[in-house]
């Protein structure tokens, strides 16, 4: 008997799943607004260079933008220039329309005594804090890259260290560690020193990723599988949304930062109720231990007298050869036979473009020119229904169809959007909305995919390193967007590229609708053989009625 099905039959689906799903789906909300903080903690206000008057220039900032003509050129939209001033007051221009005087440009100079910023809409971001502006822009995006990069090298690392050491450990570990660094991220004195709270924030956010998916799955009977990642991804959204209404009524950065963080500390103590997989602990040669987690969660769910059933060697023969298996493993073998060299690299491909475009639309919000509350909501509640519709396209064509769909309609209606005139907002924001649905649905059968493409014993390993790859698209993201600045049509037309690559490339994986989970990797490779049997014997099957007759009359004489 397969674990699966012994997980079925003894511990079944109740209360203890119930419990287990709603505290690690807690956790992906506050993961969204982690992943999304850029949007709020880096807005950018406008501004203006400080004059030489000093304290008294926020005085001039909130009279007229006509007293500013003295001391600021005007840019190709007839507003005062954030990034520019006249090397001399030019008091001619007072009470007139004019941006020069006597047919001559007068001369300017970059800001020489840092920017007045406009804090109606926000009290304070790390932007005004530390002046990220102009010359110093490219700082503001890079926050965001490292922060990637640390989610990127957290989901290597930590995914092999949960394979090698346990889900509920390091789930355990990440849970504090995100804490305490978000704490210290929001108390930093100087930039450097935010950039590396937000790495390490990173680095052990990748662990609460990985392990939340891996516990929730590895304790869900097969038939509950969509159903549980779908409710984990709905927290998802839910966090996109929450980040908006806290940001709304904290405008401090600081004070953001901190909401989101001080939170993982509960979640710290609530993650020591949660039993480890007992997938795991049985291919890890932990069979005494699965065993008492097993009744235990047997005795939660009202099936007690099915779990006293259970016995070290009912476990043992469940995964006889898994145990063997699991200790030879290494990413390595993620390469070594023909269909899992296959689902790798698909899935590394897929992963990349799928997390490159997603958050290449999602964390430059203010460029879409519409109130950045309002539009974070949009982006996040459009996530509803396209979950939806992607629940109903995994239940019933599959998980392939429903990968291959949503990143080939995402990508084209990325790349229709990029042709469309600026000028045109609201259909450029609804069409890039759109697309950001389509891309959370994709995103959503990303992870139910995974987990149920690779076998137990490198699953962690496997998702790790893809997970890997989406952090790699999430830190590029953001340096694409800078490649507007000089084509403004580029950075669309890249993602939505990308995502239509990903599309074709996700033809090439194998279904895993209804499947039961992979142990071993042999156990994926004969999945595929099977297949290939089962349509090679529909085949020989498909014989014309006259050579039937004539072979049964062959064996009749």
């Amino acid at each position: 008997m397969a674990f699966g099905d012994l997980l079925e039959m003894t511990v079944g689906f109740g209360k203890f799943q119930a419990i287990n799903i709603a505290l690690l789906s807690i956790s992906s909300s506050f993961i969204a607004c982690n992943n999304l903080l850029q949007n709020f903690v880096a807005a950018v206000p406008d501004h203006w260079c400080k004059m030489q008057q000093g304290s008294e220039s926020s005085r001039y900032l909130n009279v007229t933008e006509e007293f500013l003509r003295v001391f600021l050129p005007m840019d190709r939209e007839g507003r005062p220039d954030k990034c520019r001033m006249y090397a001399s007051q030019q008091w001619h221009l007072l009470g007139t329309n004019e941006t020069q005087g006597n047919g001559s440009q007068p001369d300017t100079q970059a800001c020489t005594d840092g920017w007045v910023y406009d804090h109606s809409q926000f009290t304070s971001t790390i932007v005004t804090e530390w002046d990220l502006v102009c010359d110093r822009k490219s700082l503001k995006r890079m926050v965001q890259s490292i922060y990637m990069a640390g989610l990127l090298i957290g989901a290597s690392v930590l995914g092999r260290l949960a394979d090698k050491y346990g889900r509920r450990t390091l789930l355990l570990w990440s849970h504090f560690v995100v804490a305490v660094s978000g704490t210290c991220g929001a108390f930093s004195s100087s930039f450097p020193l935010f950039c590396f709270w937000r790495f390490l924030l990173g680095f052990s956010l990748s662990g609460v990723i990985v392990n939340c998916l891996s516990l929730n799955i590895e304790w869900t009977p097969t038939q509950f599988r969509l159903p549980v990642t779908m409710c984990s991804s709905f927290c998802f959204t839910i966090g996109q949304v929450l980040l908006a209404g806290i940001a709304y009524g904290i405008k401090d950065w600081r004070w953001i930062q901190l909401s989101v963080s001080v939170p993982f500390f509960i979640f710290f103590l609530h993650s020591w109720w949660l039993s480890e997989s007992a997938r795991w602990l049985i291919v890890n040669g932990k069979e005494h231990i699965a065993l008492k987690q097993l009744k235990r969660v047997a005795k939660i769910n009202g099936r007690e007298a099915e779990g006293d059933r259970l016995t070290v060697e009912i476990l043992k023969a469940s995964v006889e050869s898994d145990q063997l298996a699991a200790k030879k493993q290494s990413v390595f073998d993620l390469f070594r036979t023909p269909i899992m060299r296959r689902i790798t690299c698909c899935t590394m491909v897929v992963w990349f473009s799928t997390s490159f475009a997603y958050y290449g639309l999602s964390i430059d919000l203010q460029g879409f020119g519409v109130d950045i509350y309002l539009i974070q909501v949009i982006f996040g509640a459009v996530d509803i229904p396209a979950k939806i519709v992607a629940y109903l396209t995994l239940r019933l064509f599959g998980r392939r169809f429903t990968q291959v769909t949503s990143l080939t309609l995402a990508g084209s209606i990325v790349l229709a959007n990029a042709i469309i005139p600026k000028d045109l907002q609201t259909v450029r924001t609804s069409l890039a909305a759109f697309g950001k649905g389509c891309l959370a649905a994709a995103f959503t059968c990303c992870y139910l995919y995974a987990s149920e493409l690779y076998p137990t014993v490198v699953r962690q390993t496997g998702i790790g390193l893809i997970a890997t790859m989406a952090r790699m698209g999430a830190m590029v993201a953001p340096i694409i967007r800078m490649s507007g600045d000089y084509i403004s049509f580029l950075p669309s037309t890249i993602y939505g590229g990308v995502a239509v690559i990903a599309g074709l490339t996700a033809f090439f994986l194998l279904e895993t609708r209804n499947i039961p989970l992979p142990e071993t990797i042999e156990d994926v490779e004969n999945r595929s053989k099977k297949n290939s049997k089962r349509v090679s014997k529909l085949r020989n099957e498909d014989v014309p009625l006259q050579e039937a007759q004539e072979s049964l009359m062959k064996q009749r004489v």
